[in-house]
């Protein structure tokens, strides 16, 4: 999904404040790492415990092959620059001489050996798949919505690039292209279903329906965390793939409106909440609510340096991790 500016994350910023951190020697960091981590208070210590075992699953100690590179190896010339700066930003904390196995990209399987990854199947046995907040650049962007709900038009707003990949996305669209209840629209021009090409609009121009399509890509529905930011509502079916925004904790028709696998019920639904205001407005309540959670740098930051140390104790490179009861 795309965005305007007021709503979107500020990309020369992102990448000007990231290349001049590169100027500071990666000692100043790892002195910090003690002292940043115990700063933790005592009434976030149990909440943090959580998120971390959240993303990081790992309870049994294990070798990693001789084959994976150390953080020495881990240059911007080697990496995406977003995935680079977004790893960066944590693993310089850290000796170089530790090793760590990362997947960038849309992530959909689990890995055979414990990997950093920014998505993975929703799954009681995807321990191996460590997330991390990755590309937040693209994914972590939250709206200023000022319109009221009431003021919104009752349809289902959706823009999406499709491709030969997004079976998910191209399944909606057949059935639902000409809905009247929905405003549907591929936005990129490439070999497939151009009878759906439509221009791409903005964030603001989306927040003028009561209901946005969040259905799943290749992984995650990027554009699902400003939706819920929003006063309008995700609809979309139960999450198959999860991120750094924990999919898998959302409660159904009470962080989202939840429809079918296969779409039959969409139109049920959408008439039953166009009537049901004070549902509507409580499911935005609670996603509001939800989504300013990763809004805490100071947290985040946190947890994003335990999900790693926990990393190299369960790989056997260091010997002492913070009692969090893993």
């Amino acid at each position: 999904m795309f965005s305007s500016l007021s709503h979107r994350n500020n990309k020369q910023k992102y990448y000007i404040l990231n290349y001049l951190k590169l100027i500071i020697p990666d000692f100043f960091f790892r002195i910090k790492l003690k002292n940043k981590l115990n700063s933790l208070k005592k009434s976030d210590f149990e909440y943090v415990k959580w998120r971390l075992n959240y993303y990081n699953k790992l309870k049994t100690k294990t070798d990693l092959p001789d084959e994976i590179k150390t953080l020495e190896y881990f240059k911007i010339k080697n990496f995406h620059r977003t995935y680079f700066f977004d790893t960066y930003q944590y693993s310089r904390f850290f000796k170089k001489s530790l090793k760590l196995n990362m997947l960038f990209g849309d992530i959909v399987h689990i890995p055979k050996i414990p990997s950093i990854v920014k998505s993975r199947p929703i799954s009681e046995k995807n321990n191996n798949s460590i997330l991390f907040k990755l590309n937040k650049i693209r994914h972590f962007t939250y709206t200023n919505d000022k319109n009221s709900f009431e003021e919104k038009k009752n349809l289902l707003i959706g823009r999406s690039a499709i491709t030969k990949k997004h079976k998910k996305r191209i399944d909606f669209f057949q059935k639902y292209f000409d809905h009247h209840l929905c405003d549907l629209g591929k936005i990129n021009n490439n070999e497939i279903y151009n009878q759906w090409l439509k221009p791409k609009i903005s964030i603001e121009n989306h927040l003028k329906y009561k209901f946005i399509m969040c259905v799943e890509g290749v992984d995650v529905a990027t554009n699902l965390k400003w939706v819920m930011s929003s006063s309008s509502i995700a609809v979309m079916p139960k999450p198959e793939i999860e991120s750094w925004f924990m999919e898998k904790t959302l409660i159904p028709d009470f962080h989202y409106i939840e429809i079918k696998r296969d779409y039959s019920d969409l139109e049920e639904k959408l008439k039953y909440y166009i009537n049901n205001k004070d549902k509507c407005l409580d499911i935005i309540k609670n996603a509001n609510k939800y989504t300013s959670q990763f809004k805490n740098k100071k947290i985040e930051d946190i947890i994003s340096l335990l999900v790693l140390k926990k990393y190299f104790y369960f790989t056997n490179q260091i010997n002492e991790f913070e009692n969090l009861d893993y």
